[in-house]
């Protein structure tokens, strides 16, 4: 199994645009799996920087570099996937990276369920350094129905997931894109949110299972400048995802629509909250209140620690920062209060 090969097992799919900080440590994330039949597809998206140069010091043949136009990061994703040649392609965003065994898990995990279409792990937050920030994300691993993709994401983030390519041979879809025919994935008139669309889209649309490992496989990295995004356009990009999918699905959407909304609203105060914006993450969590009450029924911990941390928010940022190091110590590993999903 650890013997690479000429016929890659997995297709490791990875987006670029302007990441020479942090790209050699992605790519050595990957060469250092213990599953190493594997095919490595880099899209360069239209990087200015020395993103390519960075990634021209590895030598390893199983390396492909794919250059396109900017598009953005679904075109990217999918102009991987369609140069992909695995039983299944692992999605992995660039400023991340992986732990030893992820690949290995993976594969072992879809290897014992036929209808097993995403598999995905827990993922740990890093700083731009590489150091963990004590907190990570813990999703439900089982059971998961449309609701659950809807309202609370399992999946997580872009660098957790391997797909089924026969999943996506199902999914893909022929557009015209600027006068170019692509068969895609992932929907590219979207530039945020496009995981949530699709990830829906196949919870609804088939019968493929979604399934997480319970292991911190993937290593996320918080990047304080994309925290502080509009707040109002990241909102904006969810409902223009979701409401993708409404026509056909009706009853699902009046059933679950106030509840998933309320959740992207108190996640949308937890990357405030980040971001030192106490003002905006209290006006966040009180419109998921006004949204759904029921967020408070389904996990009152979390959402009282949302409300408790948009209030210390409004302290100034020293103060603040040791507040919120000394709360990481004290909650330590548990896994009721750090991130899951979407909310």
């Amino acid at each position: 199994m650890n013997k690479p090969m000429n016929f890659p097992i997995i297709s490791v799919v990875i987006p670029m645009y302007n990441v020479e900080q942090y790209i050699e440590t992605c790519i050595r994330s990957v060469l250092s799996q213990s599953f190493q039949q594997f095919e490595i597809i880099c899209v360069d998206d239209g990087c200015t920087d020395a993103t390519i140069d960075k990634l021209n010091i590895f030598s390893d043949k199983r390396i492909r570099i794919i250059t396109q136009k900017n598009r953005g990061l679904a075109a990217a994703r999918n102009t991987g996937i369609n140069a992909s040649r695995g039983l299944y392609v692992a999605l992995l965003d660039s400023d991340d990276f992986w732990a030893p065994s992820k690949l290995a898990k993976h594969y072992q995990h879809l290897s014992r369920n036929s209808r097993l279409g995403v598999s995905y792990s827990g993922s740990l937050f890093v700083d731009e350094q590489d150091q963990a920030l004590g907190t990570g994300q813990f999703p439900q691993l089982s059971d998961i129905e449309a609701e659950t993709i809807f309202c609370r994401n399992p999946v997580g983030n872009g660098s957790a997931p391997v797909i089924r390519s026969s999943l996506l041979r199902e999914m893909g879809r022929i557009d015209w894109i600027n006068g170019e025919r692509r068969r895609c994935y992932f929907d590219e008139n979207l530039r945020q949110s496009e995981d949530v669309e699709f990830w829906l889209r196949i919870a609804l649309h088939t019968d493929w299972q979604f399934e997480g490992i319970d292991e911190a496989l993937s290593y996320y990295r918080v990047n304080e400048s994309g925290l502080s995004a509009n707040i109002d356009d990241q909102l904006n990009a969810w409902n223009v995802s979701v409401e993708k999918n409404r026509i056909g699905h009706e009853s699902f959407f009046t059933r679950w629509y106030s509840l998933a909304k309320a959740y992207q609203l108190r996640y949308l105060a937890r990357r405030a909250i980040r971001s030192g914006d106490g003002l905006s993450a209290l006006k966040l969590v009180h419109q998921a209140l006004f949204t759904n009450v029921n967020i408070i029924i389904h996990e009152p911990g979390r959402t009282a620690l949302t409300y408790a941390c948009a209030f210390l928010a409004l302290l100034p940022r020293r103060i603040y920062q040791l507040m919120e190091n000394a709360a990481t110590q004290f909650v330590g590993k548990d896994r009721s209060v750090m991130s899951q999903g979407g909310g």
